[in-house]
C-alpha cells in the first residue's frame, strides 16, 4: 500500500473529528465531568491535538508516562478542525513552503496554530515510513477549542490499557482489533 508522506488520517463522522490528548487525572477529570476543558487546564499554555490514536500511545507510552496517565478522545466540529489546518503554521522551515525564512518566522510569530508532521506508528509504536499530523494550539485556537469546537471529551485509557496487554500476551491481531478505524480525512 502507497501512503502518502503527509496526510491527515482520523476516526470521524460527518460532522465530528476526534483527536486525542493525554493529561493527567487533575486535569483530565475535571474535563470529563464538564464536557469540555475547565480549569485546572491552562488556556495560556499550547496545547497538541493528534488525530493519531497509535501516535498518542508511543507520546503517553500507552497511558503510562506521568502526567499523561489518562487519554482523552476529544470530538471536535470539522469546522474547528478545518479552521485550525487553514490558521496552522509549520512549527519548522521548509524551502518552498514560504518564500524565505523571514516569512516564515513571522507567520509562526502571529499563527495561533503550529503544525507538526512526525513519523506515524504502527501497533508496536515503531516509526512508519509516512508522517502523522500534530496540531499545537495557542491563543485564539484554545478559546476557539475549548469553547466553540468540543463537542464531546471521551476517556479511552482503559482501550489504550486493553490494546497493550493484548500485545503483551502476543495476541496482536485481538489488539489490532481494539483499535480505532482511522481513514483518510478531507
Amino acid at each position: 500500500m502507497d501512503v502518502p508522506n503527509r496526510q491527515v488520517r482520523a476516526w470521524h463522522t460527518a460532522g465530528t473529528i476526534r483527536v486525542y490528548q493525554a493529561y493527567s487525572a487533575s486535569i483530565a477529570v475535571p474535563a470529563l465531568a464538564a464536557g469540555r476543558f475547565v480549569a485546572p487546564f491552562k488556556r495560556d499554555r499550547m496545547t497538541w491535538v493528534k488525530p493519531s490514536f497509535l501516535w498518542m500511545m508511543y507520546r503517553s507510552g500507552w497511558a503510562t508516562k506521568p502526567g499523561q496517565e489518562v487519554v482523552l478522545a476529544v470530538e471536535l466540529t470539522h469546522a474547528g478542525f478545518d479552521w485550525a489546518l487553514a490558521a496552522a503554521c509549520p512549527s519548522h522551515y521548509e524551502r518552498g513552503e514560504f518564500a524565505d525564512r523571514k516569512e516564515w518566522a513571522d507567520r509562526l510569530r502571529t499563527s495561533p496554530v503550529r503544525v507538526q508532521w512526525d513519523p506515524e506508528r504502527d501497533l508496536h509504536l515503531q516509526p512508519l515510513p509516512y508522517r502523522s499530523l500534530q496540531l499545537g494550539l495557542s491563543g485564539e485556537a484554545v478559546d476557539r477549542y475549548v469553547d466553540e469546537w468540543t463537542v464531546s471529551i471521551t476517556d479511552v485509557t482503559d482501550t489504550a490499557h486493553q490494546i497493550r496487554a493484548l500485545l503483551r500476551s502476543g495476541r496482536r491481531e485481538a489488539a489490532a482489533a481494539l483499535l480505532p478505524h482511522e481513514p483518510v480525512y478531507g
